[in-house]
């Protein structure tokens, strides 16, 4: 067992220290997003960081890349005391970070990308040569990538692997990546990790930053944890430390990974999604044709990577969005090209992607959040009048029931965290007993504390007869949360599995014994299900 304590000794170091950065302090106004924090890297190591989401890890390595200066604290390369006042300075030092975010210029091509920022070639830029050098270095660490191509064509993926390149072509021995897997699909998750182990045996370091615990346990040699700013482990090797111990040095108690999980009943269609055309906000099209269907008593999961539809589908459903063909049918009523109050009016909740700025109003209080959808219905109003009284009892409930851990409820809820914030939501969506609810990353951002109780919340409403629509970008939480999956690709729906130990309708899906997780994978990469199963059965032919 792992003591939780800062001054935890790390194992015996198995080579040299690339990195030591010693009582790092760095605060932000009203927050010390790290309290004299210790991390040491070695030479030729996959170092996992993890922490739940505003714990300082991002902070601490954005000191390390020379994005931030500390307040108090050292950085050692290699044995010689730092101070970065830029990028620049860290990558001189041989240090590079890959945001999450990536920070490319959409119309040039990845070789202009790459030599963007860079003093050679200073006059004359012979784009052949340049090209040639990018594919040896892309060769060299498997990093296929075409030099001459646009940015905007290339994938997610790919794009990664273009910061990645720019920061080897400008001679890093440190690579610090901030939530490296959180855009790709698993293909591309697991060709990430081949490039990492390839990057460590031609002797460079690498600092994952993570939330996701399955994937650190897989990757790194070694971990850190930080919770509220304080190393509650450093340099623990990985192999020696359970989830379970790494959840509770994330956040301070035992978290239970496994989930109770009734079999299925599901009763009638709830929600129809008929043939469903609709445009994003630059007036592309975002949503090709779009049919699927969800049952009471069921959740059904959308999987696909960032960008592919996902959210104008939401929007669509809960009458933010228009469409403009096909039609979406909730118990039978035509809800889509309607208002919102509409869809609330039919027994329909809605848990937005934007919890503050679509889900909540960060400046009103928890109460005035909660009644947002009831306030016109007794006991909250009377006679046309708010009844304050009953609101603010009615709050206090829900703040028992769903462990909103606030001071009172008068509290403006821009004050709360992430996790809180997100059950304020939950209570008010849930509270009104709906028909059917569609949740879009409910547990994006949480810890893994938080995301226990909203899994648990979101079980409950399947257990009481819910049609539940979860849109998630984590496939283990489709996985263990849903009873089908509905795959999409640039607005096309790619397939439907389905999940657990029911056999599939007919054709309509595979099992969990017939590679699932490989199958999502190539569908969220644009291959429909049916080309999958002619593939399948003529290589087993």
């Amino acid at each position: 067992m792992i003591n939780q304590t800062s001054s935890m000794p790390s194992s015996p170091p198995q080579a040299p220290l690339v990195v030591e950065m010693r009582g790092i302090v760095k605060r932000f106004p009203g927050v010390l997003a790290n309290d004299h924090v210790d991390f040491e890297l070695l030479h030729g190591e996959i170092h996992g960081l993890l922490g739940e989401n505003g714990a300082g890890k991002s902070t601490l390595m954005n000191v390390l890349a020379g994005l931030y200066r500390q307040e108090a604290g050292t950085i050692l390369v290699k044995g010689e005391p730092k101070a970065f006042s830029s990028p620049r300075d860290a990558i001189k030092a041989g240090i590079g970070m890959v945001h999450q975010h990536f920070m490319l210029v959409p119309s040039q091509t990845v070789t202009e990308n790459i030599l963007l920022g860079l003093d050679d070639p200073r006059f004359i830029m012979r784009l052949p040569d340049y090209n040639t050098k990018i594919a040896e270095l892309g060769e060299r660490f498997g990093l296929k990538v075409d030099p001459r191509a646009k940015i905007w064509q290339l994938s997610v993926g790919e794009q990664q692997r273009v910061e990645i390149l720019k920061m080897l072509y400008r001679g890093v021995d440190v690579l610090i990546m901030d939530e490296p897997t959180a855009v790709l699909a698993p293909q591309e998750i697991e060709g990430l990790f081949v490039t990492l182990r390839a990057m460590i045996a031609q002797g460079k370091s690498v600092i994952f930053i993570s939330h996701k615990l399955q994937e650190v346990s897989v990757i790194a040699d070694r971990v850190s944890v930080l919770r509220r700013g304080i190393a509650t482990a450093s340099g623990v090797p990985s192999k020696g430390v359970s989830r379970q111990e790494l959840a509770r040095l994330m956040v301070g108690r035992d978290v239970i990974f496994a989930l109770d999980k009734k079999p299925g009943r599901p009763q009638d269609v709830v929600l129809e999604v008929t043939d469903v055309h609709a445009e994003s906000d630059k007036g592309l099209p975002a949503l090709r044709g779009i049919s699927l269907n969800v049952r009471a008593g069921e959740i059904v999961g959308v999987a696909g990577v960032a960008g592919n539809g996902q959210s104008e589908l939401s929007q669509v459903i809960s009458g933010m969005r228009r469409c403009a063909q096909g039609q979406v049918l909730l118990n039978g009523d035509k809800i889509s090209n309607r208002n919102t109050l509409f869809g609330i009016q039919h027994g329909m909740a809605y848990v937005p992607e934007d919890r503050t700025h679509v889900g909540s109003a960060p400046n009103l209080s928890v109460t005035d959040n909660v009644i947002m959808k009831n306030f016109r219905k007794p006991p909250i109003s009377k006679n046309g009048l708010l009844d304050m009284k009953a609101a603010t009892k009615h709050a206090n409930e829900l703040k028992l029931a769903y462990d909103i851990i606030v001071p009172t409820v008068s509290t403006p809820v821009r004050l709360l965290s992430g996790g809180n914030l997100q059950r304020v939501i939950l209570a008010r969506e849930i509270s009104g007993l709906p028909a059917f609810m569609v949740a879009v990353q409910p547990t994006r951002g949480l810890d893994v504390g938080a995301i226990e109780g909203v899994h648990r919340l979101l079980l409950a409403q399947r257990e009481a007869g819910a049609a539940v629509l979860l849109v998630s970008e984590e496939l283990e939480e489709l996985l263990s949360l849903c009873d089908r999956v509905y795959v999409i690709y640039e607005g096309k729906i790619m397939g439907e599995v389905m999940i657990g130990d029911d056999e599939p309708d007919e054709g309509a899906a595979l099992s969990l014994s017939k590679g699932l997780v490989d199958t999502i994978g190539q569908m969220m990469t644009g291959t429909p299900l049916d080309q999958i199963q002619k593939e399948g059965v003529a290589a087993h032919d």
